[in-house]
């Protein structure tokens, strides 16, 4: 397919922007910053959906915006693409205001939310072939399709694709207009497996390529495989940021994980093992050490077993992951 990278856009001389106009009050915008958010609230009625969020999406990284439902992450999205004005704060997009111009912004970014943006009755070429005609430097229609495997429906009409087509055609959708700045809501959602890798490479393709890429999704190992940076809201607040890596590293425990002859006398391996190490049998022939993990604590699990004279097997050891982070800060409730 041909290169997704973005030709380069600045704001002719003769228009209207001035990166210093007093009349709301910002400075020049950091060219190397895409989105930029200061204390944005949005509210509904008497309820704050999104309640100070304060972040920065570098240029050419991928931003991976994490919350349950109802946390804020979608009327952020709709704030930064101006379908929301915001109720306090400011919002710069590619260093607009993205209400005030809007017209400006919009041919520089590729949106894909959720159930929206595509008429019902249209097919999926005639789709994809229109929002191309409005880029000056549109991918090339029938090589998506054939890369997001809708060739096969291309002169299908739109509610008749599958879920799993119709994320496909708004994936398309997002990105043929070779955006700077793409903002994908769950776009792997009721993919299949083959699809689901194909957009995570597209995703890695964009990066490549300098386009920014804001997104969201439920899917943590989505998240945690694509994501330069991650953002976790809950209650329309900014509750943890960083990498994948500084969030997962932390303090927390970690395990190794085996299995032996069920019943095992334990309390050698704990006196051999560091101070603060537990084990568990969770299950008959199941072990489980619990704290910190490095080469001895492993090295001195194998020995125990030697000692013992008994075989272990699949000896795993576990990391604290993504998504353990995400349900110790948010909780492990369901929500509605």
């Amino acid at each position: 397919m041909v290169g997704l990278r973005s030709p380069r856009h600045a704001p002719s001389p003769d228009l209207p922007i001035d990166p210093t106009d007093p009349s709301d009050g910002t400075a020049s915008p950091d060219a190397t910053i895409a989105v930029d958010i200061d204390g944005l609230v949005k509210r509904y009625g008497e309820r704050n959906a999104v309640d100070g969020v304060s972040l920065r999406v570098p240029r050419a990284r991928v931003l991976a915006l994490l919350g349950p439902n109802g946390a804020g992450k979608t009327t952020t999205i709709e704030t930064c693409i101006g379908f929301r004005r915001p109720d306090r704060g400011t919002v710069r997009v590619l260093g607009l205001d993205p209400v005030r111009d809007n017209a400006l912004l919009r041919p520089r970014i590729g949106v894909m939310l959720q159930n929206g943006g595509v008429y019902q009755a249209a097919r999926c070429r005639e789709m994809l072939r229109l929002v191309a005609s409005y880029s000056e430097h549109a991918l090339d229609p029938d090589a998506l399709l054939d890369r997001l495997g809708l060739t096969a429906v291309a002169t299908t009409p739109y509610r008749r694709l599958s879920g799993g087509q119709q994320q496909r055609l708004s994936l398309a959708m997002a990105i043929i207009g070779r955006p700077e700045l793409v903002f994908l809501d769950e776009p792997t959602v009721g993919l299949d497996p083959q699809a689901r890798h194909e957009t995570w490479r597209i995703v890695e393709a964009l990066r490549r390529d300098g386009v920014t890429v804001v997104l969201t999704t439920h899917d943590m190992e989505e998240a945690q495989r694509l994501a330069d940076d991650v953002v976790i809201v809950d209650h329309g607040q900014v509750i943890a940021r960083g990498t994948s890596d500084e969030l997962t590293r932390g303090d927390a425990e970690r395990e190794v994980r085996f299995q032996a002859s069920a019943g095992l006398d334990t309390r050698a391996l704990v006196a051999a093992l560091p101070d603060g190490e537990a084990v568990h049998e969770p299950t008959p022939g199941t072990y489980v050490v619990v704290g910190p993990v490095d080469p001895q604590v492993v090295a001195t699990v194998t020995a125990w077993c030697a000692d013992q004279g008994v075989l272990l097997t699949g000896l795993q050891v576990k990391h604290r992951t993504l998504e353990d982070v995400f349900l110790e800060l948010t909780g492990r409730e369901l929500r509605a």
